[in-house]
This record gives C-alpha cells, sequence and structure tokens, in this order.
C-alpha cells in the first residue's frame, strides 16, 4: 500500500517547505479560487444541475484531491468533459441516480489505483483522445446557445441534431440583451489578459457584466431567477439507496470513472511538462476516487484534473498541493460571504464564458494536424468525433479502441515484410568510443499508441545527462499520431535544454509522417542521416 499510495503534498512536506513558496502557493491558489467559481457554476448548469452542485464538487472534491494526490500541482473540480455523461445521467436516473454514480465512480478509481492501472492512460491513442474531445467541445457549445441567444424555449431536445433543429425554429425569440452579454463576455475574456496578467478574464467579465445587468436592469435571466439564491453552507446529501437496483448503475459509474481517470491523468501529464515535474498516476487515481465519493456525500457531481486551472495554477507560482487547497478554501469563503451576489450574473455571460471553454477544448489544430496524418488515425479520429457528437461518448470510446487495436494489427500486417534502412541491421554496435556527452538510444517496434509515452519518458531521462542525443529508428516500421505527439512534445522539452537530436536509419514511411507534420523542420533536416555513421559524424561536429 505504501508504495502504491504517496502523496505528494506528505513527500514535499518532509523535504522542506519554505515560507517563500508558502507565500507563492496561497496567491495561486486564491487565483486559481476565483477561476474556479464562474466556471464550476457554467459546468454545473451545463450538466442539467442547480449550479451550488458545481461549487461543491469544486470545494470538497478539489481540496481532497490536492490534499492526497500524486500530483504537485493538479487542480480537480468540474469539467467540461463530465458536460454530456452528467446530462445524460440524469436525464435518465435523475440526481439521486447521479450522486449514486459518482461514488460509485469513486470506488472504481480508487480500485484503479490500487490496482496500479495508473498506466492506462499510455494505451488511449491520440486520434481518439483528440476525437472525444472536440466532440465534447462541440456538444458544450451546442448546450449553450439558448442562453447566448436568450431565446424563449421552455424545452430543449438532448439529442444533438433536434436540438439545432429546435433552436432554428426559436430564432424570432431572440433577446438583443443577451447576445450583447455573451459577446461582450467573450471578448472581454480573450483579451483583457494582454491588460491584466493576474485577474483571470471570465472573473472580470462577471463582474462588469452582472454590474450591467443590475444598473440598466436589463431583461435576462441570472443564476436567481432561474434556479434561487446560492445557499451558503455545505451540507451532507445521502440518497435513498436500493441495493436490487445498484446494478443500473454500474455502467455509467464506469463511464465516469473511466473518463475522470483519463481527464486527470492527461492534466497531470500535461503539468508535468510544464514544471519538468514526474506525478505519481496510482497515487493520483486513488485522490481522485476518494474526491469524488466526497463529493457525492456532499451533493456535488465528478470531478477530475482540470487542465485550464492547472496551467492557470503552474503559471501563477504554484508549485506545490497547497495551492489546490488554497484554492478549495478560497471558494468556500467566495460562497460564505458573497453567495447572495453570485445569484445576480446572468446566464448569458455564463454562456459567453463556456463558449470560449468549448473553443479551447477543441483542439482544433490537433485535429486538423491529425488530419493530414495517416489514414488509419483519422479513421479514428472522426469515427470517435462523430460517434460522440452524435450517438454517446461511451459507445465512442468502446468503438474507437476497438477500431484503433484492429488498425494496429492491419498496419503491423503491411509492414511487416519492410526492410530497415541501416545495412548493418543486425550488427552489434560498440558505442563504448563515443564522448560521455554524446547518448545513443535505439527505437525497436511501432512507435504506437500504446509505447509512445514510454519511449517519451526515456528519452527525456536521456536529455537530463547529455548534449547530443542520436536516436536510431532503423527498426521501426511506423508511426502513428500519438508517437507523434508525444515525439514533437519530447523534442520541445530537450530543445529547451539545449540538446541535440540525431536521428539515424529512418524508414521511408516514417520519414514521411515526420515531414508532414513538420516534425522533420523541428528537428532540423540535416539531423536526419541515413545510417549511423553519418549520425555519430555528425554528433561528433556538434561537440566540436
Amino acid at each position: 500500500m505504501n508504495s502504491i499510495f504517496k502523496p505528494k503534498l506528505f513527500s514535499i512536506l518532509r523535504e522542506g517547505y519554505s515560507k517563500h513558496q508558502l507565500q507563492k502557493d496561497v496567491m495561486a491558489g486564491v487565483i486559481v479560487g476565483i477561476v474556479a467559481l464562474p466556471l464550476a457554476i457554467a459546468f454545473a448548469i451545463a450538466s442539467g444541475v442547480s449550479p451550488e452542485r458545481g461549487i461543491i464538487t469544486a470545494i470538497v472534491a478539489g481540496f481532497l484531491i490536492s490534499l492526497l494526490g500524486g500530483s504537485r500541482v493538479q487542480i480537480g473540480g468540474p469539467t467540461g468533459a463530465f458536460v454530456v455523461i452528467v446530462f445524460g445521467v440524469i436525464e435518465q436516473y435523475g440526481i439521486e441516480g447521479l450522486i449514486i454514480s459518482t461514488f460509485m465512480a469513486g470506488l472504481m478509481l480508487v480500485a484503479f489505483g490500487l490496482l496500479r492501472l495508473g498506466t492506462i492512460i499510455k494505451f488511449i491513442p491520440h486520434p481518439l483522445i483528440v476525437g472525444f474531445t472536440s466532440g465534447i467541445a462541440i456538444i458544450i457549445f451546442s448546450t449553450q446557445v439558448k442562453e447566448f441567444l436568450g431565446l424563449g424555449l421552455t424545452e430543449i431536445p438532448s439529442a444533438f441534431i433536434p436540438k439545432w433543429g429546435a433552436y432554428f425554429t426559436s430564432l424570432g425569440s431572440i433577446n438583443t440583451y443577451a447576445v450583447l452579454i455573451a459577446v461582450f463576455t467573450v471578448l472581454i475574456t480573450i483579451f483583457s489578459k494582454k491588460l491584466f496578467k493576474k485577474i483571470p478574464g471570465s472573473f472580470i467579465a462577471i463582474v462588469l457584466m452582472t454590474v450591467a445587468a443590475i444598473l440598466f436592469k436589463l431583461p435576462v435571466n441570472t443564476i436567481g431567477s432561474v434556479y434561487g439564491d446560492l445557499p451558503t453552507t455545505i451540507n451532507l446529501s445521502l440518497p435513498t439507496i436500493n441495493l436490487g437496483s445498484l446494478t443500473q448503475y454500474i455502467a455509467p459509474a464506469f463511464t465516469i470513472a473511466l473518463l475522470g481517470a483519463i481527464e486527470s491523468l492527461l492534466s497531470a501529464v500535461v503539468a508535468d511538462g510544464m514544471i519538468s515535474g514526474n506525478h505519481r498516476s496510482n497515487t493520483e487515481l486513488i485522490a481522485q476516487g476518494v474526491g469524488n465519493m466526497a463529493s457525492a456525500i456532499f451533493g456535488g457531481i465528478p470531478a477530475t484534473g482540470a487542465i485550464a486551472r492547472t496551467a492557470t495554477n503552474v503559471k501563477n507560482g504554484g508549485r506545490t498541493p497547497v495551492a489546490g487547497m488554497v484554492h478549495a478554501v478560497t471558494l468556500l469563503l467566495i460562497v460564505i460571504f458573497f453567495g447572495k451576489w453570485a445569484a445576480q450574473i446572468p446566464l448569458a455571460c455564463l454562456a459567453g464564458i463556456l463558449v470560449v471553454v468549448a473553443y479551447n477544448m477543441s483542439e482544433w489544430r490537433s485535429f486538423y494536424s491529425i488530419l493530414k496524418g495517416s489514414k488509419y488515425d483519422v479513421l479514428v479520429l472522426l469515427t470517435t468525433f462523430f460517434l460522440t457528437v452524435l450517438v454517446d461518448l461511451t459507445v465512442a470510446i468502446q468503438i474507437g479502441m476497438v477500431l484503433a487495436a484492429l488498425l494496429f494489427m492491419q498496419r503491423m500486417a503491411n509492414t511487416s515484410n519492410i526492410i530497415a534502412a541501416d545495412a548493418d541491421m543486425d550488427a552489434l554496435e560498440d558505442y563504448s568510443d563515443l564522448p560521455k556527452d554524446i547518448e545513443v538510444y535505439e527505437i525497436k517496434g511501432p512507435f504506437f499508441f500504446a509505447a509512445a509515452q514510454k519511449y517519451r519518458e526515456t528519452l527525456k531521462n536521456f536529455g537530463k545527462t547529455n548534449k547530443v542525443l542520436i536516436l536510431r529508428m532503423r527498426h521501426v516500421p511506423f508511426i502513428d499520431s500519438s508517437g507523434i505527439h508525444n515525439f514533437r512534445e519530447t523534442i520541445k522539452y530537450l530543445k529547451v535544454r539545449n540538446v541535440k537530436i540525431i536521428l539515424s536509419g529512418v524508414q521511408p514511411g516514417v520519414k514521411k509522417e515526420l515531414e508532414k507534420t513538420r516534425i522533420d523542420f523541428l528537428i532540423g533536416r540535416n539531423n536526419i542521416c541515413d545510417n549511423y555513421n553519418e549520425a555519430k559524424t555528425k554528433a561528433l561536429k556538434v561537440l566540436g
């Protein structure tokens, strides 16, 4: 148990925690808490629950995820990824069904961690992640059209195409004031960062638009007019549980747990890249599980690692879990002392914030990049995307994984007769004559989604102690978009540390993929060599 569950906070406190870092963590935590307020409310409303449930989730789960988690800087709370799932669970099982599903998902996440399944992220193909993330972004955007335009709809179909049909038939009821508030919110959120580096744009937009709505008595929906005043206390909210019906919640609970695991570990990996750290994946899963169970007990919704809030934490100096705990306390204090004012926030303002969130989630650059790559990756991407938007996220993930596995087998069959470029393929190389600042690493086998993360971690470790890294790729028959994605991030990481990368024996098909995705330009085309001897000569010249 000790080797599986090792919270970062306890390790940091044992190593020593300075007063200077405490000050930076507190400041970062306060800023992230302010950022989290509108997002927690907006995600709750978009999910079909009352706004206080989002705030409760950010406070309770956010505090526990930081306290017990395996990442230094991860911020936990409600995220856009869960909007679709939560909305669907409530529609089918009601709010009590959501609470039970969330608690069961927490138990599953704890089990994932105890079973050491933290490496699950390595087996999720990049096109699948981009496909369902982009699909979720489209769905979030579509759920905000009513409030963004101030439409007078009372009931909105849950299915994507009928929903848009209802929007078009109601265009005659557009509220101009709501549109202006939403548009100004988007503009302020995007452009205010040029003037105010420390104050979040979404917070500025909420303050300004709420004041404007009150001063000019604008006829728009607010949180208070639709949902009532926000409560200023947090209480237990235990559902009535029928043991005989628990089995019906296994499927939604597993979906919540799986997506929570993927999102939290993805966020932790992104955070690692920002601070050059290493998270403890199994500990993180256990913390996410505990956070979700606690959130359910207090009436909250599912929580996971929030990439945008985590990035805000890092950019403002947060470097330990204390910042995440302060963020939760900040939210609690805001609710206690300013909850009544939050009820005056226009729903059009929250819709504007969520439109910006949806755009940031869309990953359109990654989407476009994959479309230019292998037809296999394009098929996985588009299948997952359209299934997410038009059918169901769970179905999209299941079919996407099966499709990725089948296409991988086909690619392996197609490349089984490829002969490597180096003439001395089977020779046992002697690297003993190389200077100590040159390291050689050879990749054998396909650079695909299951191995890409491992290669990334290994190459980063090599780059910590060497000036030149010769990467031999003579035995790599193909590279998929997950490999491309991880390879690009690794190259950027090494370039920042002034490590020169030289490729040797790249297969024609692999080289073509590197050229299509501009990685050859990132490395330097002159640093892609036909054989090891050429790469060795170039490496020696680099050292002078």
